[in-house]
C-alpha cells in the first residue's frame, strides 16, 4: 500500500507519532478485513486506488439542557484541521483487542478518546447509546481525506472539559435552534460526517432525546462513495 512522505515533515511530532496507530479496516457490512496504519488509511491515494474503508465513531454529547456540546478542532489535524464538529470523531484500534468487538469496540474507544481529547473522564461505556452507521468519503486538503464507516453514538450527561490544544481549539455547547442557525452561515466550517448526520438524522434525535430506542437504526447507511481511480 502507498505510504505518505511528502507532508509528514510539516506535522507536529504528537500528530505524526499517532499516525503510525493501527485502525481496523472493514467491508461494507462492517465485517473486519485486517488494518492499516492511520496515515495509510487516510491517503487520497489509498482511497482511490483502492477503496480503503475504516472503521470510526462519532460522539454527539449532550448535558442536561439537551445542548450539545461541540468541538473544533485543532489545527495540528491532518483532516479538516479547525473545522467544527461533533463532540469527539475517532477510531477503535486493532492492536487493542476489545476495541475490535463490532458492538463494544467503539464504546470503549470513545471513551478512550473523549478523555485524551476533551479530558471528560466521567463517561463509561454504559452512558453511549448507539443510533446508527454511516459509510461516507470526504476529500480534506492535500494528500489527505477520509472514507469511513462511522458509528454514531449519543450520549446525555453534565461533564466537566479539559480540552487538549494539540486536539482540539475551542468548544462550546449549543441548542437545536441555534446548531440549525449556525449550519445556515457560510461562516461556519464544519466537516463532512457531522454534515451529513446533522442534516439526515441529529434533529429526530435531539427531539427523542429521553426515549432514543424507537429512533435507533442498525443498518449501514450509504452517503457519498469515493470515486475510483
Amino acid at each position: 500500500m502507498k505510504v505518505s512522505s511528502k507532508h509528514l515533515a510539516n506535522l507536529c511530532p504528537i500528530q505524526s507519532a499517532l499516525l503510525k496507530e493501527k485502525v481496523i479496516l472493514v467491508d461494507k457490512n462492517d465485517e473486519i478485513v485486517g488494518s492499516e496504519t492511520k496515515e495509510n488509511a487516510h491517503l487520497i491515494s489509498n482511497i482511490l486506488g483502492k477503496g480503503v474503508l475504516h472503521r470510526a465513531f462519532s460522539v454527539f454529547l449532550f448535558n442536561s439542557k439537551n445542548e450539545l456540546l461541540l468541538q473544533q478542532r485543532s489545527t495540528e489535524k491532518i483532516t479538516f484541521p479547525a473545522l467544527w464538529t461533533n463532540t469527539c470523531c475517532s477510531h477503535p484500534l486493532y492492536t487493542i483487542e476489545n476495541e475490535r468487538d463490532p458492538v463494544m469496540g467503539t464504546k470503549l474507544a470513545a471513551v478512550r478518546r473523549l478523555d485524551d481529547e476533551l479530558g471528560i473522564i466521567d463517561v463509561k461505556h454504559e452512558d453511549i447509546t448507539f443510533m446508527t452507521k454511516i459509510i461516507y468519503y470526504g476529500a480534506s486538503s492535500g494528500e489527505w481525506g477520509e472514507h469511513e464507516l462511522d458509528h454514531v453514538l449519543l450520549v446525555k450527561k453534565d461533564v466537566p472539559t479539559n480540552p487538549n490544544p494539540n486536539e482540539v481549539k475551542a468548544v462550546r455547547y449549543v441548542s437545536k435552534e441555534e446548531l440549525y442557525r449556525l449550519l445556515n452561515s457560510e461562516e461556519f466550517k464544519v466537516t463532512p460526517w457531522f454534515d451529513i448526520i446533522c442534516r439526515s438524522y441529529l434533529e429526530k434525535w435531539w427531539d427523542n432525546i429521553d426515549n432514543l430506542v424507537d429512533v435507533v437504526d442498525n443498518t449501514v447507511n450509504f452517503f457519498n462513495e469515493p470515486p475510483r481511480n
